[in-house]
């Protein structure tokens, strides 16, 4: 029997109901020789430090760096259960071969092994790697069930991924967070990101405008001079020429075309949505994600903007199918030119994103409004990518007035080509749509050598220098896919921070840390650092921050999974960097100006070592990440008629307890003394017992 584990239960139910696993268990279906099973996310994880040696618990200088010669791991508490039935089935004796079904890419890989060998399991393991969930894919990759060994090369990439983020985030973190008294998160690709966004945010702020000036002739169309700085001058020419005749010097004419764009992966699906609809990146992939497990949607976390040759005959059928799903498109009897998507030599893990066949008999009426939104997308997006070329005629005249040069250009548009899908459905979506992407056709009338046209009307045009944008998701993406690239252009693809599975996350943990904020209306939201997140880049070292240095430790994880460079190398060279961290990382100067202490600190946390402070509803530890806290109406306290404030406070937090008089019994009403002592959970959550007499009782702080 065969033991199939999927990442998610209704992925496990979309297998079961192929393969005929109809049966319901705990945790499980059964049936015609498969159990089918399921992870929830991450089962196992990389333990934290205290599990290593207790005294991790604190955060002291003297213990970094935490480097692991043998890792340990740890099973999540909210999904031990899950984790168990795993076990289980995986020592089952019917179970002969167990089935890898997680996502079919590094991070889905990661989350089966570690649960595989945490179970402690040595069955051999089959792979089955598709890129859509329809009934027919699912048939299809059953029978094309791949040895588990071919993937030996992603699972250690993907190990090595989440092994360098624990080292760099743990070290660099605990590291900082001591050296200047508040908690700095640090990330591997975390920091880098921030770095764009703040250098992009002091560029902005050490922006001087500047004034220029043109002069602008009208003579039935539009002619220039060039940007000048003197607004004397451009007056001067303004008045010379006003009024006066122009004559044509030259008529060059130039066919020019534009070819369709690529299929989607998902950094370009997520930038377009974020810029037409103003959707975050994580909203974006929830939304594809979405739309995959319900068969409308092919795999969505592809780096991949291509088909390979054995779809061709497929995509011929699907775009027209497609194109009559919508009524923008439906009766447009758009062409299918199939050998512009493909190419199997930019084909990674996965094709680009596509529609299913499913999807032109799906219940679309059903769909979010975000869903709808990013279907669409891909529907319109492969409809171009196998439409015609976009051409037009582009004619650029030279004048002289009074001497004076101008110029002019025209655009005539010859064959819509690719941009018919894409205009209707801009049309479709309105004012939502960004103007510059509206097409626009500026004439020039027939025109000979030596013509004289005028008296032409010169007008004076005034504007400054414009200073860099702030990063909206759409343009950070960006930066963040081809950072790194910037000396081997046609490398991009290979390089970048994160991946494109991992970028959302990665903004979604900036913001909620603290570092960056959104602003902006609904659809517009611009990304900008917080004084917190400037001072955290203020105080990194340039190898924390660096994007060209992630971006190459990325391209190094993608040689590790192509079995072109050493797990070990990789891992050793991390391990290097932050041994040598914390001898050459000093303090700047004004840092106390950088991180200053909120609140009067009222003792040292017995979970992480950082501050005390006390607030209106109780006292809590200053690191955001420790979960110490306890609140002046604790009801484990209050129960027994104890006061939680300051007298009680200073030393249990020096000793981790305190003896306590005149306490009264709720059975007896008799006075008793004890001991009250405090411990922590593995988050900080703290746990009270009292001592008396070799006898304790106990509760938790928040009870």
């Amino acid at each position: 029997m065969q033991l199939v584990i999927a990442e998610k239960p209704n992925v496990a139910q979309s297998i079961a109901a192929v393969l005929g696993a109809n049966k319901k268990e705990s945790g499980y279906l059964i049936g015609a020789g498969y159990i089918v099973s399921w992870c929830v996310g991450h089962l196992v994880e990389l333990g934290m430090p205290h599990l290593y040696d207790e005294r991790y618990s604190k955060w002291q200088w003297d213990d970094l760096p935490i480097l692991p010669e043998r890792w340990q791991y740890m099973v999540c508490d909210a999904t031990r259960k899950q984790f168990n039935i795993l076990r289980s089935l995986m020592n089952d004796a019917r179970v002969d071969v167990i089935v890898c079904a997680t996502d079919a890419g590094r991070e889905g890989e990661l989350i089966f092994r570690l649960v595989y060998h945490q179970c402690g399991c040595t069955k051999p393991i089959k792979r089955l790697w598709i890129s859509s969930l329809e009934e027919s894919a699912i048939r299809s990759g059953f029978l094309a069930l791949r040895d588990g060994h071919d993937f030996d090369r992603l699972y250690q990439a993907a190990l090595c991924r989440a092994q360098a983020d624990w080292l760099v985030g743990i070290n660099a973190t605990r590291l900082f967070s001591l050296m200047y008294g508040t908690t700095l998160n640090v990330g591997r690709v975390m920091s880098p990101t921030l770095a764009l966004i703040v250098s992009r945010e002091a560029a902005i702020m050490g922006f001087q405008a500047e004034p220029f000036y043109s002069v602008q002739i009208s003579c039935g169309f539009l002619a220039h001079t060039e940007r000048m700085a003197d607004k004397a001058e451009a007056e001067r020419i303004q008045q010379l020429c006003n009024l006066q005749t122009a004559v044509v010097q030259s008529i060059e004419t130039k066919q020019k075309s534009e070819k369709p764009p690529k299929l989607y992966d998902l950094t370009t699906l997520q930038r377009d949505a974020n810029r037409l609809f103003g959707y975050s990146a994580q909203q974006t992939l929830d939304y594809a994600q979405s739309l995959y497990e319900k068969k409308l949607l092919s795999y969505p976390r592809t780096d991949s903007r291509h088909l390979t040759s054995e779809m061709e005959q497929m995509v011929t059928q699907l775009a027209p199918a497609v194109a009559t799903v919508f009524p923008y498109t439906a009766g447009l009897n758009l062409p299918v030119n199939t050998a512009q998507v493909i190419d199997d030599t930019k084909v990674s893990d996965h094709h680009a994103i596509i529609p299913t066949q499913s999807m032109v008999y799906g219940n679309l009426a059903s769909l979010s409004i975000g869903e709808a939104d990013i279907l669409q997308l891909v529907c319109v997006r492969l409809l171009c990518a196998v439409g015609k070329l976009h051409t037009w005629e582009e004619t650029a005249v030279k004048l002289t007035c009074k001497g004076i040069p101008f110029t002019a250009k025209g655009k005539t548009v010859k064959q819509m080509g690719w941009r018919i899908p894409e205009t209707t459905y801009q049309g479709s979506i309105g004012g939502r749509i960004n103007k510059e992407l509206t097409e626009r056709e500026y004439g020039i009338p027939e025109l000979k050598k030596g013509q004289e046209l005028g008296p032409v009307v010169a007008t004076l045009k005034e504007g400054k220098t414009t200073p860099p944008k702030h990063y909206t998701e759409d343009s950070l993406l960006a930066a963040m896919e081809s950072a790194g690239a910037q000396d081997a252009p046609e490398d991009a693809e290979r390089k970048g921070l994160g991946t494109p599975a991992t970028r959302a996350g990665v903004l979604e943990k900036l913001i909620s840390t603290g570092f960056v904020v959104r602003k902006g209306d609904k659809r517009t939201k611009h990304l900008m650092p917080t004084p917190k997140g400037v001072a955290l880049i203020t105080i990194l070292p340039e190898q924390l921050q660096s994007p060209l240095l992630t971006a190459e430790w990325e391209q190094r994880l993608k040689r590790i999974e192509h079995g072109e460079e050493s797990p070990d190398a990789f891992m050793q060279d991390i391990r290097t960097m932050l041994a040598d961290l914390k001898t050459t990382a000093k303090p700047i100067k004004g840092a106390a100006t950088l991180f200053p202490t909120p609140k009067e600190s009222v003792g040292a946390c017995p979970h992480c070592s950082r501050p005390v402070a006390e607030s209106d509803k109780g006292f809590f530890c200053t690191n955001q990440g420790c979960r110490f806290a306890i609140w002046k109406d604790n009801k484990f306290l209050t129960g027994q008629q104890i006061s939680v404030n300051r007298q009680l406070l200073l030393p249990l937090l020096k000793d981790n307890r305190v003896k306590l008089h005149n306490l009264r019994s709720k059975r007896t009403g008799k006075p008793y003394s004890a001991t009250l002592v405090i411990a922590c959970q593995d988050d900080g959550s703290p746990r009270f017992q009292f001592e008396f007499e070799g006898k304790h009782s106990g509760g938790d702080a928040h009870e």
